[in-house]
């Protein structure tokens, strides 16, 4: 469990970053990478957190 926190809260801080370098340099390759990352690690986490409730639901 503490990985998979780890691994999203890496994913949203990369996510910030592009956003920030987007910011900086006014590229919109950057803010495009951002919204991907950033669209995959809340899409991922709603997946992970749909499977412990239902983990929790059946027991």
């Amino acid at each position: 469990m503490a990985v998979v926190r780890t691994i999203v809260l890496l994913l949203l801080l990369t996510a910030g970053v592009s956003f920030a370098i987007y910011a900086l340099t006014g590229q919109v390759k950057y803010r495009r990478f951002g919204l991907t990352v950033l669209k995959w690690t809340l899409l991922a986490a709603l997946a992970f957190f749909a499977v412990l409730f239902i983990d929790r639901a059946r027991s």
